[in-house]
C-alpha cells in the first residue's frame, strides 16, 4: 500500500497561495496532519486505498463500505438571496437544504463505478470519488456521477486534447481522488487549520468542502449548479498543473482558474475552461481577498 505524508506546510498545495487577511485570531502550534491515501506520485497508478484509521487520530483513510457512526448533524443555513441547495445532480428535484456536520467521521465511502474515458487525446488520468462519513445526505454513488458529469463535459479539461479523465472504483489504480469533506476535515487535509471556508488541491487530493457544495457563495446569486461545476473544475485544474488567474476584463466571464469563491472582481461567474468552444484564460495572478471566517 502506498502512502502520502502531508505536513501543514506541504509545498504541493494549491490551498490559497495569496496573502490572506483574517479577522480570526491567529493560533499557534500547527498540527502536522498525516493522511494514508494510497495515492502514489507520478506514473499514473497507485495501490488500492485500504488503511483503517481515522483523521481524528491524525491519520485518515478512504475505503469502501460503512463509514461508522456519524456525529450530530446541523442544518446549513442558506445565504441571503440564494436558493436552498438542491439534491446533487437532480436538476428537476425540489430544492432542499443539504445538512452536513462541521466535523465528519474522518472515514470515507468510495464510489464503486468505473466510467468511460472522457476525452479523445492526451494523457490519461484516473480518479476516485469519495464522501466523508457523517455527510449522510450526499449519496456517494450520486456524488460520483455528478463529479464524472462535470469532468466529462465538452466544455471541460478534456476538450483540447491535452487530458483524458476516467473515474474508477476503490480497487483500481488512480492518479487523484476527489474528496467531499466536512469543513474541519477540509482544514486538516489541506494543511491549513485556519481555513474552513474554501476547498483545495493538496498533492493527489482534490478536497471539496461540503459547506461550499451545499451553499455555494453569495456572488453566484444562488446558481448552485454553476458554482459546483466551477468548484470541481478549479480544483481539478490545479491537479492538472494550472495556476491562479485574474479577471481579464470587466463584464466578461471569469477564467475557471480565477479564485471565484472569494470574489469576481468585475467578471461574471464561469464554471468552464472552454468558453465559446475555445480555451479561455486570464492573466496569471491572485487577488488579496479575505477568506470568510464562517462556513
Amino acid at each position: 500500500m502506498g502512502s502520502l505524508t502531508v505536513s501543514g506546510t506541504a509545498g504541493a498545495t494549491d490551498r490559497r497561495r495569496h496573502r490572506r487577511r483574517r479577522s480570526r485570531p491567529e493560533r499557534t502550534g500547527l498540527v502536522a496532519v498525516l493522511l494514508v491515501l494510497a495515492v502514489g506520485a507520478g506514473g499514473g497508478a497507485v495501490a488500492a486505498q485500504r488503511a483503517g484509521v481515522n483523521v481524528g487520530d491524525v491519520i485518515g483513510d478512504i475505503r469502501r463500505g460503512p463509514a461508522g457512526p456519524a456525529p450530530a448533524v446541523a442544518a446549513a443555513p442558506t445565504p441571503a438571496g440564494s436558493r436552498p441547495a438542491a439534491t446533487p445532480g437532480a436538476a428537476t428535484a425540489t430544492p432542499r437544504t443539504l445538512r452536513y456536520p462541521e466535523r465528519g467521521t474522518g472515514r470515507f465511502r468510495t464510489a464503486t463505478v468505473t466510467g468511460r474515458v472522457a476525452g479523445r487525446g492526451g494523457e490519461l488520468l484516473r480518479y476516485r470519488v469519495a464522501v466523508e462519513g457523517g455527510i449522510d445526505e450526499v449519496d456517494v454513488e450520486r456524488f460520483g456521477r455528478d463529479v464524472a458529469a462535470v469532468l466529462a463535459d465538452p466544455r471541460g479539461w478534456t476538450a483540447d486534447g491535452r487530458w483524458r479523465l476516467q473515474r474508477v472504483g476503490p480497487d483500481s489504480p488512480a492518479d487523484f481522488t476527489v474528496l467531499l469533506t466536512s469543513p474541519i476535515t477540509r482544514s486538516q487535509l489541506c494543511g491549513d487549520l485556519y481555513d474552513r471556508y474554501t476547498s483545495c488541491r493538496n498533492g493527489d487530493r482534490v478536497v471539496i468542502n461540503v459547506a461550499r457544495w451545499a451553499r455555494g457563495v453569495p456572488h453566484f446569486e444562488g446558481d448552485l449548479a454553476t458554482y459546483r461545476a466551477y468548484l470541481l473544475n478549479h480544483e481539478v485544474g490545479h491537479r492538472l498543473g494550472e495556476g491562479h488567474q485574474l479577471c481579464p476584463g470587466r463584464g466578461g466571464p471569469a477564467p475557471v482558474m480565477q479564485q471565484q469563491t472569494l470574489g469576481l472582481h468585475g467578471c461574471a461567474p464561469n464554471a468552464w475552461p472552454q468558453v465559446n468552444g475555445e480555451r479561455f484564460d486570464g492573466p496569471p495572478g491572485e487577488y488579496d481577498d479575505p477568506i470568510p471566517t464562517d462556513n
